[in-house]
């Protein structure tokens, strides 16, 4: 899709379309490409990773102003940091 097909709208416009008509689904439309067997032959399948874990945790009070005068987001750096560890000592 090229940028001059897409057309954004926000939710009152939406429904304002839907309400008029001028929103429909056309079931006779033509299908999009296929991808193709090359496409397919080098496809990978991803399993969904699971739901992140919600704890308790006790940090020292310079350990969470260091990542908390970082500003917002503090809490996903944390969580970086902690990943990192994690993956250098596998």
């Amino acid at each position: 899709m090229s940028d001059e097909t897409i057309r954004r709208a926000s939710l009152d416009e939406i429904r304002r379309m839907r309400q008029a008509g001028e929103l429909h689904h056309d079931p006779d439309a033509p299908a999009g490409e296929s991808l193709g067997r090359e496409f397919w032959a080098s496809a990978m399948r991803n399993s969904p990773r699971p739901a992140p874990k919600s704890v308790h945790l006790k940090l020292d009070p310079e350990v969470f102003e260091f990542f908390k005068a970082q500003g917002k987001g503090h809490l996903t750096k944390m969580q970086e940091v902690l990943k990192a560890y994690v993956e250098a000592h596998r």
